[in-house]
Parts: structure tokens; sequence; C-alpha cells
């Protein structure tokens, strides 16, 4: 399909993943999986990093990550936001390597790495989109995006912020994604799992929308294109670092780029931020904004993450 006919499909609100390049994604390659933990067992480690969790540093991204007319992936925008993301990670993580991932579009994704201790060779991705659209004219309309996914995008960050600023020495490595094009088919992500295929990759953790609860809260478990034991994981984190509980519910489709990675054989888990994927009626529109994220909703994701990144990296003994 041409640029026109994918713009069209948008704009009808068709959910639709793009497939042209990922054959081999979709039936070549396959990760065995790794033993894997599906219960709780290091809050000594993780209480101390969940004290350091503030609303500051998202709330401050978020207010200029949404001031992008949008970040759509195939344009100016979202090569401009794609910067953003990687100047802010490389000025204030000197520490972490940050590299951007080129795609056949302008937008790049970003990728942060912390590495382990031990396993280094063994990474745990902890995931999140960064493009917007507006559904009705994705190339000019204006598109804050800060629900979707700007509330995943920050959570991921504080989630670094947290761990690089700590004196924490991980066994396996961990990586922090930040993907292109999740609006276009889950382009970004493909392409990066594609160049993973030869890679030992543990599980991502992929945050999508996490700033606008439903009510009652509940943190939304995806049960399709996605791993039980993972997703096993993510309701014990969220029993023990949250006060809200889970609700399970299928997308029906490959509605983030989780499902990418669960394609090639990887696990993956995504914790939504309602039991409702349709709760949230303003993404993919001007209506998007700041002021719709309830940033103490959106840091209980970022617990969420810090937990899954110490469960499944494991603690560097010495």
């Amino acid at each position: 399909m041409n640029t026109t006919q994918v713009h069209g499909l948008m704009r009808d609100g068709q959910r639709f993943r793009d497939i042209t390049d990922i054959q081999e994604l979709l039936y070549g390659c396959s990760q065995t999986l790794s033993k894997f933990p599906t219960t709780v067992s290091q809050q000594a480690i993780v209480n101390p990093l969940l004290k350091q969790v503030s609303q500051e540093a998202p709330r401050a991204m978020l207010t200029n990550f949404t001031r992008f007319h949008n970040r759509y992936y195939n344009g100016d925008w979202g090569r401009q936001s794609s910067e953003f993301i990687y100047t802010l990670v490389r000025n204030m993580f000197p520490q972490v390597n940050v590299t951007r991932f080129q795609h056949r579009f302008p937008q790049a994704s970003v990728i942060a790495r912390v590495e382990g201790h031990e396993n280094n060779g063994e990474i745990v991705v902890v995931s999140a989109h960064q493009n917007s659209i507006n559904q009705q004219d994705p190339q000019n309309g204006r598109a804050p995006g800060a629900d979707d996914d700007g509330s995943g995008t920050v959570a991921i960050f504080e989630a670094l912020r947290v761990l690089a600023t700590s004196s924490l020495k991980l066994q396996r490595t961990v990586e922090f994604h930040w993907y292109a094009g999740e609006e276009g088919g889950l382009l970004g992500s493909a392409d990066v799992v594609q160049a993973y295929a030869s890679k030992s990759v543990i599980a991502d953790l992929h945050l999508d929308m996490v700033g606008v609860p439903a009510q009652p809260p509940a943190v939304g478990i995806v049960t399709d294109y996605t791993d039980p034991d993972t997703s096993k994981l993510v309701r014990a984190l969220t029993s023990a670092y949250t006060d809200l509980p889970t609700r399970d519910f299928q997308c029906g489709y490959a509605c983030s780029d989780h499902a990418s990675w669960h394609e090639a054989g990887v696990r993956s888990a995504i914790p939504f931020e309602s039991q409702f994927i349709d709760y949230n009626t303003n993404i993919h529109s001007a209506q998007d904004t700041l002021n719709t994220v309830d940033f103490t909703h959106l840091l209980k994701y970022v617990r969420i993450a810090l937990g899954f990144v110490v469960e499944v990296a494991g603690v560097h003994s010495s």
C-alpha cells in the first residue's frame, strides 16, 4: 500500500499492521524462551528505588514533548522529536550508551543501554513508542500525543533516570527503547526486532498509554500477542508495588510494539492504563493534551517497570 492508502486506513480508524518488510520476522524467526520469574522476590532492592520516583522529570519532559506540532514518523516533526529524546538522554545520563536506530523514514528509534555486569549479552527491554498521529490528517494535523504515547515515553524515561542515578548493578543488560513509527503499523519495533534476531533478548515490557485511568482505576493486562508468564509477573509486580488491581482484556489485534517481540518468539507484556482499550477517546487527535494526563497514575507504571527490570535482569552479587 502507498502512503495515501495508509492514511486512508488511519482516517477510517482501521486497525492494521504493516507486514510488508517483516515476513522473516513473522514466519522465520524464533528465540528460545529462557527460565523466567513469575513471582516477586526483590522487594529489598526495589523499594529503595521506588522512593526516588518523582513526577518532576516526566512532567517536564512531557511538557516539552507535546509542544511538537505532531510526532508523525514520516515527517520532520517526527525526526525532531526523536532527536529531542536522543539529546535529552545523552545529556542527562552521560554514563549510559544511547544510540539512534535509523529507519527508512525520517524518525529514528532511540535506544539507551545500561550494561549488565555478569550476563551482559542477555538483554531485558523496556519500551514505549514515541510517535503521535492525528487520525484525520496524519502528516499535518495537530497531535500532541500526551497519553498516546507520550505517557509511556516519559514513564520509561523516569525508570531509566532512577536506575541510572542509583548504585545498583544488574546481571543482565537493560535497554530502554523508544520506537518510531508505531502508528504506521509497528514499523520501528519491527525493524529493531529484526536487527536483534541474533541477540539474546529475555523479555520486553512495553508501556503504551499509562496516563489516563478509567473508573474504577485498574492496570489492564493485555492477554493476546503477549506471553502468559511475563503477564503473570506483571500482575505480581502490580500487586506488590501499586495499590491497583489488574484486569485482563484482549486487544483483538497486534495493538502495539509488544506484538513485534511476541511474533519473534520473545516474551512480552503490556500493562495498559485501564481495563478498556478504547477508554481514552482523545487519542489520535488534537485533544490528547498534557492536562488530561494523571501523573499519579503514570508513576505507578514506572514502579512496575523498575520492579520488572530488577526481577528479570537480576542483581549483581558483588
